[in-house]
């Protein structure tokens, strides 16, 4: 069984999407387990303070080192050691995810994610526990549990077992370099619009093409960075 853990302020944003999700699935039938900790558990006084203002002056609020270690040392233990366990922290300053990124995460055992909020967390937290650091793009967002969860989804989806097909998940866009072919289902007619004649002949390798095509085609013409990428790739394998 595979070990994530989630260190967040807000645990029942983190639950509500587990529960909403395929996430739920992986956990029901106990490929993975989820460990949610609450960062308010070690917070300071009665207030549970778990932020403060940063050293140098300016805006905004920290995330303090102290209940973030405490925390931290708490999801290392529920999540079976240190040994081999990704740490990661979502943040502009990391390595762009992608599919090829989250197909490689998808083979890890141990994972615990710090999501962030405010204007960041204390420094020290990083150069002590931190492994990994990702970013879902260049733009910024109030908290770190949707790029946590976002992360999240896009590793335990690849996990054998928690989609009814594995097959699915690899013919997704990306997986081959191309964006995803058009999909048709019920009815054969919409507004007079009518399911492509291929995909009713019943002829496997006339389908095969068809879908190959249209991979290409939307690939190179709604996301040309793609196409030239494949391109390159291709070129590069003599293909």
């Amino acid at each position: 069984m595979k070990h994530f853990a989630l260190i967040t302020p807000v645990p029942g944003t983190i639950e509500t999407l587990i529960e909403n999700s395929i996430l739920r699935k992986a956990r029901t039938e106990g490929i993975v387990q989820f460990h949610v900790i609450d960062l308010r558990d070690f917070g300071k006084g009665n207030y549970r303070q778990i932020d403060d203002k940063p050293f140098g002056g300016g805006d905004g609020m920290i995330l303090m080192a102290e209940p973030l270690s405490q925390a931290i040392e708490m999801a290392i233990e529920k999540v079976g050691g240190l040994e081999g366990t990704h740490i990661v922290f979502p943040s502009p300053s990391g390595q762009i995810w992608s599919q090829d990124v989250a197909t490689e995460c998808s083979q890890l055992e141990r994972v615990i994610f710090i999501c962030g909020h405010y204007k960041g967390i204390d420094e020290r937290i990083i150069e002590k526990y931190v492994t990994h650091e990702y970013s879902i793009g260049d733009f910024v967002l109030t908290s770190g549990e949707v790029p946590a969860m976002l992360i999240l989804d896009s590793m335990v989806r690849l996990i054998p077992g928690v989609l009814n097909s594995i097959e699915s998940a690899l013919t997704d866009s990306f997986p081959h370099g191309l964006l995803d072919h058009p999909h048709y289902t019920q009815p054969r007619i919409v507004d007079d619009v009518a399911v492509p004649d291929v995909l009713l002949s019943g002829h496997h390798a006339k389908i095969q093409k068809w879908k190959k095509e249209k991979r290409e085609e939307r690939t190179q013409k709604k996301r040309p960075d793609l196409w030239k990428k494949y391109l390159s790739e291709k070129n590069r394998n003599g293909e």
